[in-house]
């Protein structure tokens, strides 16, 4: 029975690796305590857990900052612009393919897509976080604009929260996909971003 092989390269830097790590840990911690928070109503728990609740949206504003950064002037597999691929998306939508074979390393074209949403939904996020901060809590760098100014509250509170629901079913969504990419081509996915190999099947076997 011929024996599969499987080629890996070193294909994530540490620093990518890295960030990636921290926006994911604030993330969960984002998405966790708001809803900790929402369950708590308006007790003094609630009140620490809003204050802790900002603290992790910083962390993430800086995670943000530095994946930008990075992906601006760290090596190839680390730029935002390998994320843009429209003709491997129009070639997936063509074929109604959406868990095509590998091509070459780095960032597949699912994936890539699934990234780039998220991040612009993080950043509206962001945004909208810091300004609630400035509005509750009078902090945060939007504080000598918004700083308790709380008839705009509305405007960013339920797009904050629908943007919070968005990247949940988009974090979801992607640890779904590498399990069912896994699956479809039969190579580990979800390591990458802590060993920073990928694999691919070889063009060869061991009988």
């Amino acid at each position: 029975m011929a024996q599969l092989l499987l080629d890996q390269e070193k294909v994530y830097d540490p620093v990518l690796r890295s960030v990636h790590l921290w926006n994911a840990l604030a993330i969960l911690l984002l998405l966790i305590g708001g809803r900790l928070g929402e369950w708590l109503g308006y007790t003094p728990e609630a009140a620490s857990l809003r204050y802790f609740h900002v603290l992790a949206g910083y962390g993430l504003v800086l995670g943000l900052v530095a994946r930008i950064t990075w992906g601006l002037v760290g090596p190839a597999s680390a730029r935002l612009s390998a994320l843009w691929q429209p003709r491997a998306w129009w070639q997936m939508l063509r074929t109604r393919d959406l868990f095509p074979a590998p091509v070459g390393w780095g960032h597949q074209a699912p994936a890539a897509a699934l990234y780039l949403l998220l991040y612009l939904l993080l950043l509206g996020m962001a945004v909208t976080g810091l300004a609630l901060a400035a509005i509750d809590q009078g902090s945060g760098p939007l504080y000598l604009w918004l700083g308790h100014d709380v008839t705009l509250k509305h405007l960013f509170r339920e797009p904050h929260i629908g943007l919070s629901h968005a990247v949940l079913f988009l974090v979801v969504a992607h640890l779904a996909l590498l399990i069912l990419y896994e699956i479809r081509h039969g190579v580990p996915s979800a390591q990458a971003m802590l060993s920073g190999f990928q694999y691919r099947k070889a063009d060869r076997e061991v009988e």
